[in-house]
């Protein structure tokens, strides 16, 4: 496997191998008094691991353990603390890390440039955010800016838990605690183009459209073929405001620079982050058509955040696009992730295929969904004795996600390999039979 455009070695100064960093005081118990006693206590069933250092695909904890990490929910596409956007950023710390908001600033302009650079062709346009729900938020102002005020989205998918984002993610779970939200919202079946016609009807000059490219917090879903020019087609015919979710997929992700570009679409407005912020500043974005993002050419201050475009984070885009540009991540998370998905699918079958529905992704978004949430829950606990992190999926209990780096070298591939089968061995020999499957809905 080619590594050549990956940074090798540890960062000049990061934490040696072997040295413990203190954390501190009692960790759990202060996420208990001061953030949030849940948390705290997810944290313990999880082993109670505090997280002090990180580097590429490696995440060493308080005691000086090393984990291969995998999950992050998709971050670090270029891995933690990737030397050149360190680089960038810390050039942007000592000069100017913060923008007035009243005079231009020459890193937003950087920034947006870089973007639309690899953006899908006819998106011009770049609104800077700090997190993915608030690029779903403009992305519905927008769209309401239009007079586009009804919502179509997916059951299962997921756009943040902001009041506007979480009216769009379709999940009761999270929904119905806060309800009611926004007005005149409905969910279709994901991957149904014929039930999104069906619910903007011939007239849908009132409705904005917001699907993902794969469902990842539903479990990792890939669409049929052909169902984004559908959505795309649909939207077009019906007048309908079209918005892709790429905040998860976006940037390399599935093995493309965006999932549009596996079915060659257009939205009016795409969202990415994640990636974006190239695994070291929090940023994310919504990228539109001119057309699109007319309202807000015309006033500028309709939609504005005192942290949006702030240059230390504009430091960090700008550097974490060239990096997946110039080092060729896309077509790494192509190869790494074919590789990945073929060898787990094997080892799964081996060890423990009668508890396992399916095994499925895309480039490096990768889902195993085991038959009840229990086992899903007990191959991550068995994942982290081997070293490996991973993530649940927040709309799918039964499902655990992989999303590692693009960067890992052939070593870190072979332990990710060894551990995932260590994993499923161990699982197939404690369940020996397929256990009962009370909720087929994957809650």
């Amino acid at each position: 496997m080619d590594t050549d455009a990956r940074p090798l070695g540890r960062q000049p100064g990061a934490t040696p191998a072997g040295t413990q960093a203190s954390p501190g005081r009692d960790v759990p118990g202060r996420y208990k008094a001061y953030l949030s006693r849940g948390r705290g206590k997810l944290g313990e069933m999880f082993g109670g691991h505090v997280e002090v250092d990180s580097y590429g695909a490696t995440v060493r904890t308080a005691d000086g353990r090393e984990f291969l990490n995998c999950g992050g929910y998709g971050v670090f596409l270029a891995g933690a603390r990737h030397p050149r956007v360190v680089a960038a950023v810390e050039r942007q710390l000592h000069r100017h890390p913060l923008a007035t908001r009243l005079l231009l600033e020459p890193k937003a302009a950087d920034a947006a440039e870089a973007l639309v650079r690899v953006a899908p062709a006819g998106l011009e346009r770049v609104h800077f955010t700090n997190s993915g729900a608030e690029a779903v938020e403009t992305a519905l102002k927008l769209a309401r800016a239009h007079d586009h005020r009804r919502i179509v989205s997916t059951a299962g998918g997921f756009h943040g838990k902001t009041l506007g984002a979480l009216t769009a993610t379709g999940k009761p779970l999270y929904r119905d605690p806060f309800l009611p939200l926004l007005p005149d919202t409905v969910h279709v079946p994901y991957g149904d183009a014929a039930a999104l016609r069906e619910a903007l009807g011939p007239d849908g000059s009132d409705a904005v459209v917001l699907v993902e490219p794969v469902q990842s917090e539903a479990g990792v879903v890939v669409p049929p073929d052909g169902y984004l020019r559908a959505v795309a087609a649909a939207c077009a015919d019906a007048g309908a405001f079209f918005v892709l979710d790429e905040v998860m997929t976006g940037l390399g992700r599935l093995g493309h620079w965006w999932g549009a570009d596996r079915e060659a679409v257009t939205p009016d407005v795409l969202l990415v982050g994640k990636a974006l912020s190239g695994g070291v500043v929090p940023v994310a974005a919504a990228v539109a058509t001119a057309r699109a993002f007319a309202p807000f050419d015309r006033d500028p201050f309709l939609h504005t955040s005192t942290f949006s475009a702030a240059p230390l984070a504009m430091a960090a885009a700008e550097a974490a696009v060239a990096v997946v540009e110039e080092e060729g991540l896309v077509g790494r998370a192509a190869g790494l992730g074919a590789t990945l998905l073929g060898a787990l699918r094997n080892l799964v079958a081996r060890h423990c295929g009668h508890l396992v529905r399916d095994v499925r992704g895309l480039g490096l978004l990768i889902g195993v969904e085991f038959q009840d949430a229990g086992l899903a829950g007990e191959f991550l606990l068995e994942l982290l004795e081997r070293d490996v992190i991973a993530n649940h999926s927040l709309n799918a209990h039964t499902v655990v996600r992989l999303t590692p780096p693009a960067v890992l070298d052939d070593a870190e591939t072979d332990r990710l390999t060894e551990a995932l089968e260590g994993a499923a061995r161990a699982l197939g020999e404690r369940f020996p039979a397929a256990r009962p499957q009370p909720d087929p809905g994957g809650n």
